[in-house]
């Protein structure tokens, strides 16, 4: 398989120059040259696959011969060894936990794989390899977790001052080894802009191999169509299959879409904001106008200008229209309304969200709101994704239900770690000095 880019400036490379690489000559993002189609018969079958047959499966069909048969399967069972269960919270609504992880979040999926991928395309290599990763909450703690300790990669993760939660902190700034925590004063957005800085800076591309572990990078958004798959393996009534995805840089999202391509029977996706609502304005007005990021509570998802909206347009042939009346409908919504979610849904059903999750389950009950009087509810097998765990957000989740929760034993030892962290402004010029 080769990779193009979405600016269509560079030459089409290989997975490995396209994973290691990062991103493209010309500044866009890598993208396979076609998405192949599974069988018929795997998904006639598919409800009788275990998680690890059905992540094989994809990711060899979608790499092709890209890498050897025993090399994928090994890369798989290593990566993808926790469980992603879909709970049935009220009928024909289901929650995927995406959560089950190391480090509690659905980046744990891309990141594991990523960087076992990555160790075997190495492996031949004496240079070392240098990966910079921006980060708006979960991303960083994953990689970090992932890549800890896999020989001849370093790993320096930038991520907002005071805008990601007192957990998700602790957790990427207290692994030290190969693992560097750098506090920008900013948002996620300029972490991201210093990132692509970084790539495009002559003097850096000489002296340091750097490549990336955000979902700019390919390599991430393979995993993450695994767990469509497998959601959709887990139900019994598979007919009008709708799947709300809270959604920030839109990297979970576009690997959705890809699944798609790919033959997954979804009839419709929902692209579920927080106030950083840039691509639901999108499809309503057809205008795609990035602005600073705002904080909320559903921190992960603070982005301004989400970078994966170049690959979710590429995947239509840039077409608006396709993308938005086929398979795509956005909403947004604010703290407050998050809030209230997470408590109503406790209360009615007892189960607990996380921020993340509450916006997931909102956009899938506006999504049925509107399709009232177009078909019966009970026609919409709905599901909507849990991306992190409620306890990562300990302060807002109890504040809101009026009661304590239980932290996982594996984030109680991170915040008992002191943070290891440099402070540095969101000057291009500060980073590239840290950096040589």
């Amino acid at each position: 398989m080769q990779y193009y880019s979405t600016n269509h400036q560079a030459s089409h490379v290989p997975l490995k120059e396209a994973v290691l690489k990062g991103l493209p000559a010309d500044n866009g993002l890598f993208m396979p040259e076609t998405i192949p189609q599974l069988s018929a018969g795997f998904f006639d079958k598919i409800s009788s696959f275990s998680f690890q047959e059905i992540a094989f499966e994809v990711s060899k069909t979608l790499l092709q011969d890209d890498l050897p048969e025993n090399v994928l399967q090994n890369i798989v069972e290593d990566a993808i060894n926790f469980d992603a269960p879909l709970v049935q919270i009220e009928e024909n609504t289901f929650c995927l936990e995406l959560f089950h992880g190391p480090t509690l979040a659905f980046k744990d999926f891309g990141a594991r794989f990523m960087s076992r991928l990555m160790e075997h395309l190495l492996q031949d290599s004496k240079v070392e390899l240098t990966i910079l990763v921006a980060t708006s909450g979960d991303t960083g703690s994953a990689v970090a977790n992932g890549f800890l300790s896999v020989e001849g990669i370093n790993v320096i993760i930038l991520y907002p001052s005071r805008k990601v939660s007192e957990i998700q902190e602790k957790q990427l700034t207290t692994l030290g080894n190969n693992i560097t925590s750098l506090e920008i004063e900013g948002t996620f957005d300029d972490c991201q802009q210093l990132v692509k800085q970084a790539f495009l800076d002559k003097e850096l591309k000489e002296k340091l191999m750097l490549t990336s572990a955000n979902s700019i990078n390919i390599a991430r958004l393979i995993p993450q169509s695994f767990y469509y798959f497998y959601a959709y393996a887990q139900l019994s009534k598979k007919n009008n299959v709708c799947v709300s995805v809270p959604s920030g840089n839109f990297g979970n999202l576009t690997a959705g879409l890809i699944a798609k391509k790919m033959g997954l029977p979804v009839s419709k996706f929902i692209a579920s904001t927080n106030v950083n609502d840039i691509v639901p304005k999108y499809l309503e007005t057809g205008l795609f106008e990035p602005k600073p990021s705002q904080k909320t509570l559903s921190n992960a998802m603070d982005v301004g200008n989400p970078s994966n909206f170049a690959r979710m347009l590429e995947l239509y042939k840039n077409d608006p229209g396709k993308l938005g009346q086929n398979d795509v409908i956005g909403f947004s919504f604010d703290d407050e309304q998050t809030k209230a979610t997470i408590k109503s849904v406790y209360e009615k059903f007892n189960y607990l969200l996380d921020p993340h999750g509450a916006i997931g389950y909102l956009g899938l009950s506006e999504f049925r709101r509107q399709e009232t009087g177009v078909r019966s509810l009970n026609e919409i097998t709905g599901i909507f994704m849990e991306t992190a765990h409620p306890a990562k957000f300990k302060d807002v989740v109890e504040e809101v239900i009026g009661e304590k929760i239980e932290i996982p034993e594996r984030l109680q030892v991170c915040l008992q770690k002191e943070k290891q962290s440099t402070l540095l402004s969101n000057d291009f010029d500060e980073l590239k000095d840290f950096l040589l």
